[in-house]
């Protein structure tokens, strides 16, 4: 199980929290807000009132200690830029920042954001190409307790082959394609003497439960 914080309640930060919870993740919820807060405290491990950027009171939480931390706050900028770095000079590793707009996200790559969230951007990405070059993988009907995902793979993939991982057999999941970033590569239905690099994604085809057991991994 993995542990993540999502700072900031509002749509993005809500559906972002309740999403890492469905998915067997413990979550911690923060914000200013008491109706917010009790809004997701159904879908959380714990529901926190809290202002972020009290620098005391956000090291109280020991979110250093977490697997991720997702900043989603208004439209205040100067807001999220103060727990980025409130975040950053706790040793948080990974930091999650939804910007709006490009020099909202420069600033919070500066004070420690480790990536950059342009929801409506992105979004407005997504549906234009799904439109113009439409991808099949969007098209797979898939019963309810099937997943198609991409996955980065754990510390006890890295260096070793498909064959030896032999995932068909000890998860009952299919790699039927990988993204390998270095160098940028698609490889459709891949080898099984394919070697394992920590920059690669690999996506998978197979049952929700199982899935979520290899996400699991570390």
């Amino acid at each position: 199980m993995k542990r993540y914080a999502v700072i900031g309640l509002g749509n993005f930060g809500f559906y972002a929290a309740k999403s890492l919870y469905e998915d067997g993740n413990e979550v911690v919820a923060i914000d200013l807000d008491k109706t917010r807060a009790h809004a997701i405290d159904p879908y959380s491990t714990e529901a926190i009132v809290l202002d972020a950027t009290d620098n005391a009171a956000l090291k109280s939480l020991g979110l250093e200690t977490m697997d991720g931390v997702i900043v989603s706050t208004g439209t205040k900028i100067s807001t999220s830029i103060l727990i980025c770095l409130h975040l950053q000079e706790m040793g948080v590793k990974k930091i999650l920042a939804k910007a709006l707009d490009e020099d909202h996200g420069k600033i919070l790559k500066r004070v420690g954001a480790t990536e950059i969230i342009h929801p409506e951007r992105d979004m407005a990405i997504r549906i234009s190409r799904n439109l113009s070059r439409p991808n099949i993988l969007d098209f797979i009907p898939l019963a309810e307790d099937y997943d198609l995902v991409q996955v980065g793979p754990p510390k006890e993939f890295i260096g070793k082959t498909l064959n030896e991982l032999n995932l068909r057999a000890q998860y009952n999941v299919h790699v039927i394609a990988i993204k390998e970033l270095v160098p940028d590569n698609f490889l459709l239905v891949p080898p099984a003497d394919f070697l394992i690099k920590d920059s690669d994604i690999l996506i998978m085809l197979g049952k929700s439960e199982d899935i979520k057991k290899i996400k699991a991994l570390k």
